[in-house]
């Protein structure tokens, strides 16, 4: 793997165009902030023609794209909000053919900022992981990732975009006996997919989500479903209560300290007296300490695992190594459907 010549703020230091912010919610706060750490300008800070009403964000008026093309032309854009919407993604797509559109990648949850400092930190361990895969699908997407994550550049993260019919057919095959656990399981979207490559059909189904109103909408979905266990509980590296923040709804996240408390577990008490086939974790930057609590499991039961890979700056190298330390035996792939930013990036692993 090699370095690309400059990382988004080193081309953003050495440019002249106005930098535009694209977006107001906590991904432009986060891009702000670094942006005012390494003296980084911004022109302006714009929203779609739809979100705009006079409002201001960091003391900025927020404007339309039109309004500044108006002002300066050419520009810089920097996206800084999340989407997979296809609309919306093609919109973002068109503008980046007459301005420089890039996205800067800041993390969901930790601190550690993807930048040339934080690559030559890591760069062990980002080499380790990239002789892991077992494809070269995987190692592309890897590599293109890890560049898109560096200098912003919209078309890394374009070129290696694929669906998840390949995985649940191909990689991961999902048959009618599969005894599932679903970590973070929202509404029931991912029990939906499922049973969408399974005709259906599923032994059993465990199902864990901690926010209470998303809880009560699995519970709501799922009614009716025979040989399913739904818990609202979060999971970790043990089981003991831990401070939960449920005000971000998808994005409510536990910590080790502060506000309110809500019972976690292991998977390795969840399924310490029966198998389990088949895992997926999306647990808002826990998933490290989930597979922790999960070892016994793994190890026995060698289950398939969709993992979450994108929810903290080091995720998509730590983890596959924390896999292979657990398991050697599983082969490891790694995809990325498509969402700007690199969202929806995933660890497949089969034994």
């Amino acid at each position: 793997m090699v370095i690309p010549e400059k990382d988004i703020y080193e081309f953003l230091q050495s440019q002249n165009q106005p930098v535009i912010i694209y977006g107001t919610g906590n991904g432009a706060d986060k891009i702000i902030a670094e942006f005012e750490r390494r003296n980084i300008d911004i022109g302006g800070i714009a929203a779609s023609d739809d979100f705009v009403r006079g409002q201001s964000f960091h003391g900025m008026e927020v404007k339309k794209i039109s309004e500044f093309e108006l002002s300066f032309g050419k520009l810089v854009i920097i996206i800084a909000f999340g989407t997979c919407l296809p609309d919306v993604m093609e919109r973002i797509f068109r503008l980046s053919q007459q301005h420089t559109v890039l996205a800067a990648d800041v993390p969901v949850y930790g601190s550690n900022i993807w930048c040339r400092e934080f690559y030559e930190e890591n760069r062990c361990d980002i080499e380790k992981a990239y002789s892991l895969f077992a494809d070269d699908q995987s190692r592309f997407v890897y590599d293109s990732i890890i560049r898109f994550k560096l200098t912003g550049k919209m078309e890394y993260l374009r070129q290696c975009y694929s669906g998840k019919k390949e995985v649940f057919t191909e990689l991961l095959p999902l048959c009618s006996e599969e005894s599932y656990l679903d970590l973070g399981a929202y509404r029931g979207d991912t029990i939906d997919e499922l049973l969408s490559y399974t005709n259906g059909k599923y032994k059993k189904i465990t199902a864990l989500e901690p926010d209470r109103k998303t809880f009560a909408k699995l519970k709501k979905h799922t009614e009716g479903m025979k040989n399913i266990r739904l818990f609202r509980m979060g999971i970790w590296s043990e089981d003991r209560d831990l401070s939960f923040s449920d005000s971000l709804g998808r994005g409510s996240s536990f910590s080790e300290n502060g506000g309110d408390t809500l019972a976690v577990t292991k998977i390795d008490t969840l399924f310490a007296v029966q198998e389990t086939t088949y895992i997926k974790m999306d647990v808002e930057g826990c998933e490290r300490q989930a597979i922790i609590g999960g070892i016994n499991t793994l190890r026995r039961d060698k289950p398939k695992l969709n993992i979450a890979v994108y929810h903290r700056s080091e995720d998509i190298f730590s983890i596959p190594l924390q896999i292979h330390s657990v398991e050697p035996s599983y082969k490891l792939y790694l995809r990325q459907h498509p969402y700007i930013p690199a969202w929806d990036l995933n660890l497949y692993a089969i034994s």
